[in-house]
């Protein structure tokens, strides 16, 4: 990686810290159904008697990369003998070693393409919502390193945003989001940041060379919210963060109007339904 290239991955990880807190508490949980799927794919290729295999016939490695703050490491907890998470941001890392309690769990300071892991150490490698801040090569190369033969990789996003009862509020939230983006173009306040669209993703890792067969899924989680929660998750966007840590007024981009709306049309403990697309590869 050139010194312009590690730039800038640290620039992608800075614009996450200062709100760590927040994002723990309103970014969604990974979907049960995809957890499930992932543990049935990894397990079949373990025979009965394979030292992988644990007492509870549980995923015996999982690492999830841009852990951020351990929602989707922590996660795991009950269905893999070690997990651990890699987290550049020194912020998001803390936060994560402060929710978790587990002691088969630990996160290490690092990136995608740089874990500092063994060779053939993990049964699963896992990207909640963060492929798209990784540089692709240099990511599944990493991956295909520390991964066993006929180990998984799997990259899953949710879609933005959660579908809630109030269409009014879905409308604003994304308007929020194009809101966002343009002035951070316009005003060039992403300096060194880095990102890959994540419709690319399937492809990109099919072109790589490192999977013997990739694929897609889609999955849905249901979790509870209201006005309070869909106003958090705006919020834990890092292009919004990245305006207000500017000082660039709510009403510039739409947030005014969205605290606006959701308060008027979102009660308290409605369902939200979130939409993932998970890409998936074997090494």
């Amino acid at each position: 990686m050139s010194a312009a290239n590690s730039q800038d991955f640290t620039a992608n990880a800075e614009r996450f810290s200062g709100f760590a807190a927040l994002y723990d508490q309103h970014r969604p949980q990974p979907p049960a159904a995809l957890l499930d799927y992932l543990t049935r794919l990894v397990a079949t290729d373990l025979t009965p008697q394979s030292p992988l295999r644990t007492q509870r016939g549980e995923v015996n490695c999982v690492v999830d990369l841009g852990s951020g703050t351990g929602l989707s490491t922590r996660a795991w907890a009950e269905r893999a003998a070690q997990i651990i998470g890699i987290e550049p941001s020194d912020d998001m890392r803390r936060q994560a070693e402060g929710m978790t309690p587990h002691p088969h769990i630990r996160y290490h300071a690092g990136f995608s393409h740089a874990t500092g892991l063994p060779d053939t150490s993990a049964d699963l490698v896992t990207c909640s919502q963060s492929l798209h801040w990784m540089e692709p090569n240099g990511t599944f190369a990493e991956t295909a390193r520390i991964l066993r033969p006929g180990g998984i990789f799997c990259a899953y996003d949710n879609d933005w945003p959660p579908a809630t009862p109030a269409w009014e509020a879905d409308a604003a939230f994304l308007a929020v989001l194009d809101g966002s983006h343009a002035i951070e173009q316009k005003r060039h306040l992403g300096k060194n940041v880095q990102r890959w669209e994540k419709e690319g993703h399937l492809g990109r890792m099919q072109a790589s060379g490192y999977f013997r067969h990739c694929w897609e899924i889609v999955v849905h989680n249901v979790e509870m919210g209201s006005a309070e929660r869909l106003i958090g998750l705006a919020l834990s966007q890092g292009g919004v963060m990245t305006l207000l840590k500017n000082n660039i007024p709510e009403s510039d981009f739409g947030l005014d109007r969205l605290r606006d709306i959701a308060a008027r049309t979102l009660p308290n403990d409605v369902p939200f339904l979130l939409c993932y697309r998970a890409r998936l590869g074997v090494v």
